[in-house]
């Protein structure tokens, strides 16, 4: 099987990972440091939130240049090491292609709007006002607010699916459609081995521009966006067509190189971007354990139908948690978090670690003066901002927990002096020795990383499965409660439990996972 079937990958947010300059902000010479840690976790590819050069207002996903890297974390030069070094040490790398949008400091969005008639007024989305006056429709930002924003000076208003400084390029243009599939080869052709594409279905909007229904289901605590359904802003026929030719590039490379969509969309909306006329992208990010209840019969029950919706050779993968939505260990709490670690790591896929997870990282409190996310600026006091999942990696113990020379650009969480690496890496009953665990067993057992899977019907708060490939046979069974339950276990030897001791004869204690070999 390729590598992004078998193997598991790991985000980075590099503001946060390790600052190597002393000016508080993580950059590529301080991920290039701490390799060896992800060599010694287990995981087999990195893929790095956007480096690319930057006015910073939405933290590098408004690119002003697709082609360089922002100074903040470094040069070209400093890339090129890091793909080298990460190649050395048999980790893949993957870059976040963010392609729906540009900053409105890019050249190309200067020279659109300078005048109606320049020859790239139209690689962006230009609409006169309504015939009344106003923005040309009822489209709304998801950071809030209209998603159309006046120029004065040429008498029409841009499109921007989110900050007003962030211009959704036309992909209807053949021009843009080049030159960005251009940016593709530009970094294929330097080595990344593929790409995690931003917001993939934002990217064409219906031809005609009508109006979002409204959303009957909206609450005030939803954030303004959901104020309307994004049926016609949003995943359109036409886009299938954009991610195919992605894909066709992407295969033209020799390494199995991998294409990523971010998309949140119901299941079967989602499995039509693995490919409908042609092959699309590898994995369409299947965000749903994100979002679930936290309970055994409807995860169980999720986790079927996904199976079951996948089209044939559509390749199955899995998400915990990223730098928009809440930590897993706040969600569930740190004993579930430890289950949870063993869900990700053994369903039937490919799983993507958010960084921190691995030690048990839960969302920071941020003091209102240490806002930096415009999503809780724009609409605060909803709990919408990110700025809580994206706190530095703490390292050690010493001073700023070994991320910075200086006080982090987001505050560190007040229990980093003890929930760090180097402490956990010394704990053999740690979170961080969990997930190392995990992952090695992934690494020996082809049953866990490329075998069959089925459900095993159980009762109450137990999630189980069976995972096998020729012989080799596995039992994973999960009590996602804080109370024992009586479970037979199958006759075999425990590979892993989540908690200290030996398993029990016919219980899973309470906040238990284990993986059985059956003899």
């Amino acid at each position: 099987m390729t590598w992004w079937k078998t193997g598991s990958i790991y985000q980075i947010y590099p503001r946060s990972f390790q600052d190597s300059d002393g000016d508080g902000v993580g950059d590529l010479k301080g991920i290039e440091a701490r390799l060896d840690h992800l060599v010694a976790l287990g995981v087999d590819a990195i893929w790095i939130s956007p480096i690319f050069v930057s006015p910073m207002h939405d933290f590098g996903y408004d690119v002003a240049d697709y082609c360089d890297i922002d100074p903040r974390f470094g040069t070209l030069a400093d890339f090129d090491a890091l793909l080298a070094a990460a190649h050395a040490r048999g980790l893949k790398l993957l870059l976040d292609f963010v392609p729906n949008h540009s900053s409105t400091d890019h050249p190309w969005f200067r020279e659109s709007r300078s005048s109606r008639d320049n020859p790239k007024r139209d690689w962006y989305i230009w609409r006169d006002p309504a015939p009344h006056g106003g923005p040309p429709n009822n489209w709304i930002s998801d950071f809030g607010g209209s998603a159309w924003e006046y120029d004065a000076a040429t008498g029409q208003y841009y499109y921007h699916a989110f900050l007003k400084e962030q211009a959704d390029l036309n992909w209807r243009n053949p021009d843009v459609r080049h030159a960005m599939m251009d940016v593709l080869r530009f970094w294929f052709d330097r080595g990344v081995d593929g790409f995690r594409i931003d917001v993939l279905w934002h990217m064409v909007k219906h031809a005609d521009f009508p109006d979002n229904p409204a959303n009957p289901a909206y609450r005030t605590e939803m954030g303004e966006m959901h104020a309307v359904l994004q049926s016609n802003s949003t995943d359109q026929p036409e886009v299938h067509d954009i991610a195919a030719e992605m894909r066709s590039i992407a295969d033209s490379y020799s390494g199995d190189r991998v294409l990523i969509g971010e998309i949140y969309l119901p299941i079967e909306k989602l499995m039509h971007y693995y490919g409908i006329a042609a092959p699309e992208v590898h994995l369409p990010f299947n965000f749903q354990l994100i979002e679930a209840a936290w309970d055994a019969r409807s995860l169980a029950t999720m986790i079927a139908e996904y199976e079951a919706a996948l089209p044939p050779g559509g390749w199955p993968n899995w998400v915990l948690g990223n730098h928009d939505r809440p930590r897993i260990a706040t969600r569930v709490g740190l004993s579930q978090a430890r289950v949870a670690a063993m869900l990700l790591l053994t369903l039937r896929g490919t799983p993507t670690i958010y960084y921190g997870d691995e030690l048990g990282l839960t969302d920071v409190a941020i003091p209102p003066d240490r806002v930096q996310d415009p999503r809780e600026l724009r609409e605060p006091g909803w709990g919408l901002g990110r700025d809580p999942v994206r706190t530095p990696m703490p390292w050690n113990a010493s001073d700023h927990a070994g991320f910075s020379s200086v006080e982090p650009w987001l505050p560190l969480g007040p229990d980093w002096p003890t929930r760090n690496v180097a402490a956990q890496a010394q704990d053999a009953g740690s979170m961080l020795a969990l997930y190392r665990d995990l992952l090695s067993l992934r690494r020996k057992h082809a049953a866990l990383a490329e075998g069959d899977f089925r459900l095993i019907e159980t009762t109450g708060p137990i999630l189980a499965y069976e995972r096998w490939r020729g012989d080799e046979r596995i039992v994973v069974a999960l009590n996602l409660s804080g109370e024992d339950q009586p479970f037979a276990l199958p006759a075999g030897d425990v590979l892993l439990g989540t908690l200290p001791g030996g398993a029990e004869a016919d219980v899973l204690r309470g906040n238990e996972g284990l993986m059985i070999l059956l003899r």
